[in-house]
């Protein structure tokens, strides 16, 4: 038992559920990402896109799909390991996927943007803007929380509550 007073399987439980509401929230922005990058192609403004437009359209596209992938692949494992007391396995190798998943929607977004700002203001525009895109997401999903375990690490160290994250 540890200071939640949960054992190991409902500590692997309740980090399973915090995982599967952390992919919900990213899930949703994937798929509409996707969307969006669908119907780029049927639009008139696609066959005046030059050769490295097109190239990082592609890029995108394919990005979009392997993150969406990734991020779906927790439920698919679960799944498919349901009842067979892996658990703890399926949380472990989950939040790698999803990490993963995070890692493919960053190169997403941030082609995304390239190509958008690159078709609507240029070249150098394009490639600042995905620039910056990309530095905000790894700001923010890699940075930022690795400051704040390493403040917390200095404390007390915590129950092992993060096999989710």
């Amino acid at each position: 038992m540890d200071e939640r007073n949960e054992t190991p399987l409902e500590r692997a439980d309740r980090n399973f559920g915090e995982l599967l509401q952390e992919l919900r929230v990213t899930q949703t922005g994937v798929q509409f990402l996707f969307a969006f990058l669908l119907t780029l192609a049927f639009t008139q403004r696609f066959p005046a896109l030059d050769t490295v437009q097109r190239a990082v359209y592609v890029t995108t596209l394919l990005l979009a799909v392997v993150a969406a992938a990734l991020l779906m692949a927790p439920a698919a494992l679960h799944r498919v390991l349901f009842q067979l007391g892996a658990k703890s396995r399926i949380v472990r190798v989950s939040s790698r996927l999803a990490a993963c998943g995070m890692a493919a929607l960053a190169l997403a977004l941030t082609g995304s943007v390239l190509l958008v700002v690159d078709v609507t203001v240029g070249r150098g525009g394009g490639i600042a803007a995905g620039a910056g895109t990309f530095l905000v997401c790894v700001g923010l999903w890699g940075v930022l929380p690795g400051l704040l375990r390493r403040s917390l690490a200095g404390r007390a160290a915590p129950p092992d509550d993060e096999a989710s994250g």
